[in-house]
């Protein structure tokens, strides 16, 4: 029997349809969505939730003249298959396939690109504000925000903006009480009297001006339709409250919406989650974080965490289970974590600030001024540094040595390995003069016997890990396994010294001294940026010392890399073990 979107194509077939067909139409959707997810991975609680909202957007705007913002893009999966991708959605986040997230570049439905959260409104407001200066006073503009985003300080500002202006602005909170963990905060507490239909203040969006609407039925296909019908005939910033549930249709990705948010292979028949061999195998480099954050925290009770809205992945879960107190998961906020973390410490706290690399991009301001100036000793562990996987461009943490290192007052440490991010973080809880970063990467370690005792680390030293008579290697972090494998199977290997820096900032100028005077050749490897990075840091101390030495930096080029596995993206750039045994090899004859 055919079904109902083997004929849909575009949104134009989709208004085609009788209004009757479509609860068929959202069924085969979520279907589709669930079959090719379970078996390619990907992001699905999020997009099955708002199946029914997806449908109802696309049947009653006219698509893409009028434009759908869908803040993170997590639940826009719906999105893209009715748009013209539904054929090559199969290749969602695989390598050279559709980005997971919505994307200019790949549509001309995907109004906007996204990624972080809590963008949708001000790109909203600034087309609407756009087509309004070009006096288009009839397209629409669509913001569809989740209740964890809509609670972010940018967000705000796009609403506390709109709601002065006349600008043609519809914000869909999407409100199923979580993001990727549950929901936090006041107003997150505010949406559920809201449901609940206890509150008693005034509502919150009207004050800021919006014609608000709502809350109603997010899996009410008909009542979403007949809502926007009618916020077509209103001019001005509207404000739709729509209920949905994460993981809508398939019963485990309800009963468990943390681990459905990106739940990995599962059988998609039953929704059980394909177990994966995981029998002794090094830890993930979050879990080493999360336990030894708790050890440290019941030794000193100064100790507390801090996490913007990622308990699960940065593993502060872990505190936030054994001492809830001293553990604080503030929201989708870094700029507040960060200045929080910053208060704490001048009441003698010793904050971790645990934050992804790439979201920490949007603190920068607060790091600078709020921790750095004051020579505030704020711990930042920044999670996913480096390359990590098919999230893609918008995800990978190849900035953060580059966009740190300018900074006066600020230690940056890189561990190779678990034992070695054990013993950092052990080491700056004894105490700490300057804030320090502390970047390691996605995914599991090297060491499975990774509890070892404490040894402190002395700040600004780096370490031999060969001798070699030629050639030397500077590595920095996780990226020393596949230097090391490289080196292993070079065609003279005792010709490779190998050097783990450990610090890219304050460099271990002693070391250096030493490495250059014997070595003609110098090789950096970083999985971060080769513009502003560890490589540069070494080519500015050669050329302050006048050094003549020829230095080779490797890393990540000056271009922006798409999704992929680590792997597939090391080999692309040349950082895997065998492509580097291919340099080190070229480079000593």
């Amino acid at each position: 029997m055919q079904k109902l979107l083997d004929h849909i194509n575009t949104p134009k077939e989709l208004r085609l349809l009788d209004q009757k067909d479509l609860p068929q139409l959202a069924k085969e959707l979520r279907e589709f969505i669930i079959n090719i997810v379970a078996t390619k991975e990907g992001h699905l609680g999020a997009s099955l939730g708002v199946v029914e909202l997806t449908i109802a957007l696309h049947y009653i705007f006219n698509t893409p003249e009028d434009q759908l913002i869908w803040d993170v893009g997590h639940q826009a999966y719906g999105h893209k298959i009715l748009t013209g991708r539904k054929d090559s959605f199969h290749t969602n986040r695989q390598v050279g396939g559709l980005s997971g997230f919505p994307k200019r570049a790949e549509s001309n439905y995907d109004a906007f690109g996204v990624g972080h959260s809590s963008t949708s409104i001000s790109a909203a407001l600034g087309m609407a504000i756009a087509s309004r200066l070009k006096g288009d006073t009839k397209k629409q503009h669509i913001a569809i925000i989740g209740d964890a985003s809509i609670a972010s300080g940018m967000a705000f500002e796009g609403l506390n903006h709109a709601g002065v202006t006349n600008a043609n602005l519809l914000v869909i909170l999407n409100d199923n009480a979580i993001g990727i963990d549950p929901s936090v905060g006041a107003l997150k507490q505010y949406l559920t009297n809201v449901k609940k239909e206890t509150q008693k203040q005034d509502n919150i969006f009207e004050a800021l001006n919006f014609d608000y609407s709502g809350p109603i039925d997010g899996h009410d296909i008909n009542a979403i339709i007949s809502e926007l019908e009618r916020l077509k005939t209103i001019s001005g910033p509207k404000f739709l409250h729509v209920i949905t549930t994460k993981g809508k249709g398939l019963k485990q990705a309800e009963e468990d919406q943390v681990k459905y948010h990106a739940p990995g292979k599962f059988n998609a028949q039953t929704g059980d989650l394909i177990a994966r061999t995981e029998t002794n195998q090094p830890p993930k480099y979050q879990d080493v974080f999360g336990h030894t954050i708790v050890e440290l925290a019941k030794q000193n009770e100064n100790i507390v965490g801090i996490t913007p809205a990622m308990p699960t992945g940065s593993s502060l879960k872990y505190m936030m289970d054994e001492i809830p107190e001293r553990a604080f998961d503030v929201g989708i906020a870094e700029q507040h974590a960060v200045t929080l973390a910053a208060g704490m410490t001048t009441q003698g706290l010793i904050p971790f600030c645990n934050i992804y690399s790439t979201f920490l991009q949007r603190a920068y301001d607060q790091v600078i001024h709020d921790v750095a100036l004051q020579k505030l000793p704020v711990i930042f562990c920044l999670d996913r540094a480096g390359l990590v996987g098919q999230d893609g461009a918008t995800h990978h943490g190849v900035y953060d040595l580059s966009y740190l290192r300018c900074i006066p007052n600020l230690i940056i440490f890189a561990p190779r390995n678990e034992i070695e991010l054990r013993n950092i973080m052990y080491t700056v809880q004894l105490g700490l003069k300057h804030p320090i970063a502390i970047r390691y990467p996605r995914g599991r370690g090297v060491t499975i016997d990774w509890k070892q005792p404490f040894s402190k680390i002395e700040m600004g030293t780096g370490i031999q890990l060969k001798k070699g008579n030629r050639l030397a290697v500077l590595s920095i972090g996780a990226i020393a396994k596949n230097v090391a494998k490289a080196i292993k199977n070079c065609q003279t290997p005792q010709s490779i010294a190998h050097y783990d820096m450990r610090f890219v900032k304050p460099l271990d100028e002693s070391l250096l001294h030493a490495i250059f005077k014997p070595h003609e050749t110098i090789i950096t490897v970083e999985d971060n940026a080769v513009k502003g990075g560890f490589g540069s840091a070494i080519l500015e101390f050669a050329s302050e010392n006048n050094y003549k030495n020829t230095i080779h930096v490797l890393g990540v080029p000056d271009h922006f890399l798409e999704h992929g596995s680590v792997n597939t993206l090391h080999q692309s750039i040349g950082l895997d073990a065998d492509s580097l045994t291919l340099y080190f090899n070229k480079t000593l004859l």
